[in-house]
């Protein structure tokens, strides 16, 4: 996994790095797990939008735009096919107790919505396109 590959890197470089106050990923752990991954010319690695973003070369050397978990520290490059449809994506939102779905868009390799949590509070959420798991929010 890609915390495994951070940790061994880590380890071998003898970096001290160390979790965020809220157990999310510190730039030095992200931009060394896109290097773990093959990543290369890392640049604008920034925390937006309740995920880290950054420019990137692939292994392949085209140039990406990636999303990364601040937790879980998992990539999400911008070219990634969606592997839920936006119907199931509104359904599992719904499942989740999310209400009041709206301007879901697939960007960037993840799919993006606003919506209310349970409490009613109006969110902008960033989905994994795969498991529909909410990767990241922000108060709308």
């Amino acid at each position: 996994s890609a915390r495994t590959a951070l940790a061994a890197l880590a380890l071998a470089c003898a970096l001290p790095l160390a979790h965020a106050a809220d157990g999310a990923l510190t730039k030095a752990e992200v931009k060394a797990s896109l290097e773990a991954q093959g990543y290369t010319h890392i640049n604008d690695v920034k925390f937006k939008d309740g995920v880290w973003k950054a420019d990137a070369r692939s292994a392949d050397g085209n140039r990406v735009d990636v999303r990364v978990d601040a937790k879980t520290g998992q990539v999400y490059p911008d070219e990634q096919v969606a592997q839920l449809s936006e119907a199931d994506l509104r359904a599992r939102l719904s499942a989740k107790g999310y209400t009041h779905i709206h301007d879901v868009a697939y960007r960037n390799g993840i799919w993006n919505a606003k919506a209310d949590n349970a409490a009613g509070v109006g969110l902008e959420l960033r989905v994994d396109p795969a498991s529909g798991d909410v990767i990241g929010q922000d108060e709308d």
